[in-house]
């Protein structure tokens, strides 16, 4: 299997597949498309045209049969590796995974918009700012905070649902996000947000974040080129 993904410092959607791919165990060579430009006749909306008609990454390409998503990856993953476990087992659960996972997938714009990833960045100013300027913002920490304390607290941790699952990675960009704008959380949360940047899939998506060297423009809303 091909898993073709943007860069690691700011792809999020790209991360989540990745990390679950790596914690699994499950085999799979890494194609990582820059992100140049996302104009129709740029190098990576040009090469990525051959694996996915949507035009963005993560595509996981599986002897040539292309499922592109982060959803539905997940999905086909859980499908061809049911040993590996990657929802939890009991069905309710297995349906609370599902539930919150499409609620990330479609949901906390604000948090997005004003906490795009940038895992090599330390941005606490930016963080204060935006929990003090945008109510929006503050609802989506709530949120976040509300759902994973209940999660915790009715698995018992140490991951959302226990063990690790596919939510985890859908949450590990976020992680990220909160770790690079220095969101302050319970300290239930906070522990959670540092058993998620132990996970070897995550330590080993940072450090290769941490190794490009790619300052992009058109990601960095609030940094300049040095």
């Amino acid at each position: 299997m091909q898993l073709y993904i943007g860069n690691k410092n700011y792809s999020s959607w790209s991360m989540r597949p990745w990390v679950l791919l790596r914690q699994a165990e499950i085999p799979f060579a890494e194609v990582m498309l820059r992100f140049d430009a996302f104009t129709p006749d740029s190098k990576f909306k040009t090469e990525l045209a051959h694996h996915s008609p949507a035009g963005r990454v993560p595509v996981l390409v599986d002897d040539g049969f292309a499922v592109w998503d982060t959803l539905a990856i997940a999905e086909y993953l859980a499908e061809k590796y049911p040993e590996r476990a990657l929802w939890p087992a009991e069905r309710q659960a297995r349906a609370r995974a599902r539930s919150v996972c499409a609620e990330m997938h479609a949901g906390f714009g604000a948090l997005r918009s004003h906490f795009p990833m940038n895992i090599e960045a330390s941005l606490p100013e930016v963080g204060r700012r935006a929990l003090r300027e945008h109510p929006s913002v503050r609802a989506d920490v709530d949120r976040l905070v509300q759902m994973w304390s209940e999660l915790l607290s009715a698995h018992g941790g140490p991951m959302l649902f226990g063990e690790f699952s596919i939510a985890d990675a859908f949450f590990a960009p976020v992680v990220k996000r909160l770790v690079s704008y220095a969101v302050p959380v319970p300290a239930a949360i906070a522990a959670y947000v540092e058993r998620v940047q132990v996970l070897p899939g995550v330590v080993a998506w940072t450090a290769d974040a941490l190794a490009e060297h790619d300052f992009l423009e058109f990601e960095e809303p609030y940094r300049t080129r040095a």
